[in-house]
């Protein structure tokens, strides 16, 4: 049975799959990056990992893998092959696409950007399945975004392009790690209301989830702290629908887990603030955690098609 190789490597674990021709998910395992051994023991679990995949592929349905693709978090650069930087995992110009065809026996490998491929996924197979435009935000420890049009996912010039979390949304407010002051990730991010949260509780150890159920009880405070994230997140939401005009607006990550706790006070603050744009569909990410996953199998079976299409017109 043809299929390809899927990783999805994250700050502390790795997700990878058997990917058939239909999308279907032949045999799925996890891993930890192993990042406390350093930046080169976690390069050398991907290619071990893959190996086993590939042999794990060979035993199981009587041939190898015919290609491969890999998400990765940071900074990307997807024509060239390289993880050019990740601060959880230490990387700088890691040349991850040679280094995987070489271990994998030449066979053709894609490299993308964690967000981007699970955002490919989402647009082509998730909750923006049929949709031309598209955008995906996950809301996580950070805010980043995905760029879908036509089925791919927009990458930029120079590999930037969707991250709408470095937007600014209350100019000369908190200092973000990025160099700016009132990016939208230190106000709606599941990291940023788990801080608000926690503060205005009392509770160290309360979190956005905590924050999302006090909301659900009537608690005046939490009702002030969600309220505020959701006006910022509508504030960095309207910019982007402003420049980019998407058909459906997919939210993901942990936030978003607070279902019509957290969608039905955004659509309604969306709605608010628009006055010219059309206003998106508005609905929550539908592929959790296996999203990354997934839209590395779609980068691979891309390869695959692009070469056959280059083999037939030749």
């Amino acid at each position: 049975m043809r299929h390809v190789i899927a990783l999805d490597v994250g700050g502390t674990g790795m997700k990878a799959a058997l990917v058939g021709a239909d999308g279907e998910l032949l045999h799925q395992a996890r891993r930890p990056t192993g990042r406390e051994r350093g930046p080169d023991a976690v390069v050398e679990n991907i290619l071990d990992f893959a190996a086993e995949l590939r042999a794990h592929g060979v035993r199981a349905h009587g041939e190898a893998a015919s290609a491969a693709g890999v998400a990765v978090p940071g900074i990307v650069d997807e024509a060239e092959g390289v993880a050019a930087y990740a601060a959880n995992l230490g990387w700088r110009d890691v040349p991850l696409r040679a280094l995987l065809a070489e271990r994998l026996g030449g066979v053709p490998v894609a490299l993308g950007h964690d967000v981007r491929t699970g955002g490919l996924a989402e647009g082509r197979v998730g909750a923006g399945r049929g949709a031309d435009r598209f955008l995906f935000v996950p809301l996580g420890t950070g805010i980043a975004g995905a760029i879908g049009i036509a089925g791919r996912v927009e990458s930029g010039a120079h590999g930037f392009a969707g991250e709408i979390g470095h937007v600014v949304v209350r100019p000369g407010g908190a200092e973000c790690p990025c160099g700016q002051r009132g990016c939208l990730e230190r106000y709606a991010s599941a990291s940023a209301v788990s801080r608000a949260w926690a503060e205005a509780s009392g509770d160290p150890d309360a979190d956005a989830a905590d924050c999302a159920e006090a909301v659900v009880s009537g608690d005046e405070r939490a009702v002030r702290v969600w309220q505020d994230a959701v006006d910022a997140l509508a504030d960095g939401l309207v910019t982007a629908l402003t420049l980019l005009d998407p058909r459906t607006l997919i939210i993901g990550g942990g936030l978003a887990e607070a279902g019509e706790t957290l969608f039905t006070p955004l659509r309604e603050a969306v709605r608010r603030r628009i006055t010219f744009q059309k206003l998106p569909s508005l609905v929550p990410a539908a592929l959790g955690d296996t999203a990354g996953c997934l839209g590395a199998g779609l980068l691979a079976w891309d390869l695959i098609e692009t070469t056959d299409l280059a083999e037939v017109t030749t």
